[in-house]
């Protein structure tokens, strides 16, 4: 028998895990670029050498890391220790923010940050019942974002006190009360099979009793292959927008650099919370390709209004634009990988194999923005995103089936 939520297991363990994950992926990514710009005077160019080679390195091992959490039972133990390595990155990097040691840690960091989003979302699985999973994937969203805000206000204040390089220091910090956090939810109250989405017979039929699927259901799964191309379209055009506009604004105000990116942050983190949590609720009514297709079309739009004004208040206000986005897709990318494969048993494999399409995107934009910024300017760079974004919305609309029919669908 499997019990809806477990009587040892209580759900703000799980919003804790959520929180503090976020802390420690927030201490990273644009403020790093930034640091690495205005402080090490690194070019454009070096900055995006950096972020392809991580980007990459840990594209190739997300759908095997994916397909790992499938098979392993100890889901808490693999969150540990990519914390643990995380944690050691971020003080390589304070200590010795050169080409070569940032590149090794940063692409140790991408690899470990592989762990995160199919473990939580394993654990989700395997603590809550499919009648429960829409509200709890919002819930996390929403967690998530709410970490997020806090580490941009705390990263604000720990940049004008004391200097950009500390922030990094903030990541072992943060690690070691996620480790705590992820260890407070017993093991026993984890459904082995269902954290894996598994059913000995599945509603697409690519379940059965003898076992999980074969991993060639990735490539079988037409509703998959399309939500990958398209999400990785997304984040080419996405990925380099807010370091880009850090950039920008640290180049204008130096002295608050740091500040100025933090507010960026938490203007589009302020969004994100209601969003995911409106999206949690109304998922299973209002259906999921409605509302990530609106996710899609915030995206173009928000490239070219950067290119309207370099006004510091400008750019900080579309990113508000930012957090409607990335709110729909917080909550519903997990679930509509949940409903592609249901029954499958290889949730976590297709949750590796969509983030490295993700991470393929992300990792030729920061290379490709930076190219072009170096030789045509902020403007082209954004414009070139905002076209990538307009053709990941048109093969989204017309290609995209609706996935809330499979989800709610009873096994034969």
């Amino acid at each position: 028998m499997r019990p809806g939520k477990s009587k040892d297991f209580h759900p703000l363990s799980l919003d804790a895990v959520n929180f503090l994950l976020a802390d420690v992926r927030g201490a990273l990514g644009p403020y790093l670029n930034v640091f690495l710009v205005t402080e090490q005077q690194w070019t454009q160019t070096e900055v995006g050498w950096v972020t392809a080679i991580g980007g990459l390195l840990g594209i190739v091992f997300q759908t095997p890391i994916g397909a790992a959490i499938d098979v392993v039972r100890g889901k808490r133990a693999a969150i540990v220790i990519a914390l643990a390595i995380l944690g050691l990155g971020a003080t390589t990097i304070y200590f010795w923010p050169h080409f070569w040691p940032v590149a090794i840690a940063n692409s140790l960091m991408a690899i470990v940050g592989d762990v995160f989003g199919p473990a939580v979302a394993a654990l989700t699985l395997g603590l809550v019942t499919r009648k429960q999973l829409a509200r709890q994937m919002g819930r996390n969203s929403a967690f998530d974002h709410a970490g997020n805000v806090a580490i941009a206000l705390l990263a604000a204040g720990v940049g004008y006190i004391f200097s950009q390089r500390a922030v990094f220091l903030m990541v072992p910090l943060f690690a070691m009360l996620a480790c705590i956090a992820v260890l407070s939810i017993p093991a026993k109250a984890i459904d082995f099979d269902r954290a894996r989405d598994f059913e000995a017979t599945s509603p697409n039929g690519s379940g059965n009793k003898n076992g999980p699927a074969r991993y060639s259901v990735l490539f079988q799964s037409r509703p998959l292959v399309i939500f990958g191309l398209c999400v990785m379209l997304y984040h080419f055009a996405n990925a380099a927008l807010l370091p880009l506009v850090g950039q920008k604004l640290a180049t204008a105000h130096p002295k608050q650099a740091t500040a100025m990116m933090s507010a960026c942050i938490v203007a589009a983190q302020a969004v994100m919370l209601p969003i995911a949590l409106l999206v949690g609720r109304t998922a299973d009514t209002w259906g999921r390709k409605p509302l990530f297709l609106a996710g899609f079309i915030v995206l173009p739009i928000r490239a070219i209004l950067y290119t309207l004004s370099d006004n510091s208040a400008w750019l900080i206000s579309v990113q508000l634009l930012d957090g409607a986005s990335a709110g729909i897709f917080g909550a519903l990318m997990p679930l509509v990988i949940a409903d592609i494969m249901r029954g499958t048993g290889r949730y976590n494999l297709a949750q590796g194999a969509i983030a490295a399409a993700l991470g393929i995107g992300a990792a030729l934009s920061g290379l490709v923005a930076g190219i072009i910024v170096d030789h045509f300017g902020y403007d082209a760079a954004f414009l070139g995103a905002g076209t990538a974004a307009a053709l990941a919305s048109f093969v989204f609309g017309l290609c995209m089936p609706e996935t809330a029919e499979n989800a709610n669908s009873k096994p034969q």
